[in-house]
């Protein structure tokens, strides 16, 4: 199903995009089953563009982290040509969120197709114009999808409900297929039904004879799919050219192996082993693994499931303590080779950002002198911006790693930092490094970029604090002198009740 490196979405089967369940350890483990494509859980495109592509070298990751250091979306190099980010895109937004760089522009090269959600029927998406709530406005979605198609070089897909009559469906996915949408999923219930109401597979079936693009049924999980067996059946009675699976892989993922499902308790452990090996939020692993527990969360094991708070609790639950235990170990042992990286002089482009093995050792500068205080001196000598630090923290060691971006170019370490002050400095050290510029250390020629009194730190064998304290407190006595005198004069010799008032 892959052709030259291009996602083709015929006789697919998918595991379709799922709110906290289409996490990287879902997506990796019904890869293993048989899937052909994933999908992520559906995120918000103004958060995207929030965010800032980091490499994760110790779990060989590429993360997506927001401003509060979330890690929105993750992906490895194992996914990248099968996995489909799926954004959701607000249909009433800000002029400031519309000058927004696009979220899609930041993930073409790291995944295989991107979608957009214009069926999730759930409060949350249509309250804010977004899922479902498109689908009475196609003109919206024209535009959307148009400007989406053009913008980027791999596949854009998208995935809708039914609307009321089968013609109004028919009629918008045509408008839908002239977008140049490289393919349509269409879930067979109207916005308004669950997954308690049948499935209108007549509708899905209509479309698919109605378009050349291919056509991804999907909503079949609850009545037609229990079985591998079953998905070839679903297509068939749609019509389609292809099936995504929700609820059914959400509860058992091996339902994509033609080998026959495993037993629910086998697959969970293989989850768990990805959800630890990819550090994944211990929450969201909880979260799917209660889900595919299903009418057993009250049983012994469901209830120790339900009271853990961190991974390693998780693990005991299973009996894989010493699985997690090794992880750790091994983790730990990769980030203290990557820490003890000896090339610290080579720059490396990883994306948009320079790199460098660069660690910022305060011993090496004058007291109050830093990177950072020449970095600023400079960009202010250049008549550039002052620089802007990006700051991320690692959730294993609570490390922590910063961009700085200058010039409209960005720069970090590649090395991670016992603070968010330490990794900022040692962001300026590569940018100053790579520019060529002076970074204030001991030893180094004066540049002049910051006045000699700051970089020497001494004024007459006193600290500069020190002589602003001495300077204050002669103010003081100066104007109690003058009290003083005055008082003389006019013949009161008392001295004041009150001291002079601090300034």
């Amino acid at each position: 199903f892959i052709c030259n490196s291009v996602l083709s979405f015929r006789n697919i089967t998918a595991l379709a995009p799922m709110v906290r369940v289409g996490t990287l350890p879902m997506r990796l483990l019904a890869l293993d089953y048989g899937a052909d494509v994933v999908y992520c859980e559906e995120l918000i495109d103004i958060k995207m563009a929030q965010c800032h592509r980091v490499v994760n070298d110790v779990l060989e990751t590429v993360d997506f982290v927001a401003p509060d250091d979330r890690v929105m979306f993750r992906t490895c190099e194992r996914e990248k040509d099968r996995v489909i980010f799926q954004m959701v895109r607000q249909r009433n937004r800000s002029q400031r969120d519309e000058n927004l760089k696009p979220g899609w522009a930041i993930l073409e090269k790291d995944v295989a197709a991107i979608d957009v959600n214009m069926g999730c029927p759930k409060e949350y998406s249509t309250k804010g114009g977004m899922g479902a709530a498109l689908l009475s406005d196609p003109d919206k979605i024209e535009a959307i999808l148009k400007k989406l198609v053009a913008g980027v070089s791999i596949p854009v897909t998208c995935k809708i409900r039914i609307l009321p009559t089968v013609e109004e469906t028919v009629s918008l996915v045509r408008r839908i297929e002239k977008t140049g949408v490289t393919a349509v999923a269409v879930h067979g219930r109207l916005k308004e039904e669950r997954p308690r109401h049948p499935v209108h597979c007549d509708y899905i079936q209509a479309v698919a004879q109605a378009v050349s693009i291919p056509v991804i049924a999907n909503g079949g999980s609850l009545d037609l799919v229990k079985t591998n067996a079953d998905i070839e059946e679903f297509r068939k009675a749609t019509g389609a050219s292809s099936v995504m699976l929700a609820r059914a892989a959400m509860w058992n993922a091996s339902v994509f192996s033609n080998q026959g499902p495993l037993p629910v308790e086998r697959v969970m452990e293989e989850y768990l082993k990805y959800a630890i090996q990819y550090d994944n939020n211990a929450f969201n692993t909880k979260y799917c693994l209660c889900q595919m527990l299903r009418d057993k969360v009250e049983s012994p094991l469901g209830k120790q499931l339900q009271a853990a708070q961190t991974s390693a609790e998780i693990c005991k639950a299973y009996g894989m303590q010493e699985l997690f235990q090794q992880t750790q170990e091994r983790l730990q042992a990769r980030r203290d080779t990557l820490q003890s990286s000896t090339e610290p002089d080579r720059p490396v482009v990883d994306g948009d950002v320079t790199t460098m093995a660069v660690k910022f050792e305060r011993r090496e500068y004058p007291p109050r002198v830093t990177p950072k205080m020449f970095l600023l001196e400079w960009s202010r000598k250049e008549k550039l911006e002052q620089p802007l630090y990006e700051t991320v923290q690692r959730s294993q060691d609570r490390a922590f790693q910063s961009i700085v971006t200058v010039a409209q170019k960005r720069y970090r370490s590649s090395l991670w930092e016992k603070s968010k002050k330490f990794a900022e400095q040692a962001a300026a050290v590569v940018c100053l490094r790579v520019l060529g510029v002076p970074e204030g250390r001991i030893g180094e020629e004066d540049s002049g970029l910051v006045c000699k009194r700051k970089r020497e730190g001494k004024m007459n064998g006193t600290t500069e604090e020190e002589g602003n304290i001495k300077r204050h407190i002669a103010a003081i006595q100066q104007e109690t002198d003058k009290s003083e005198a005055a008082a003389v004069v006019s013949g009161d010799h008392h001295r004041p009740d009150t001291p002079p008032e601090q300034p």
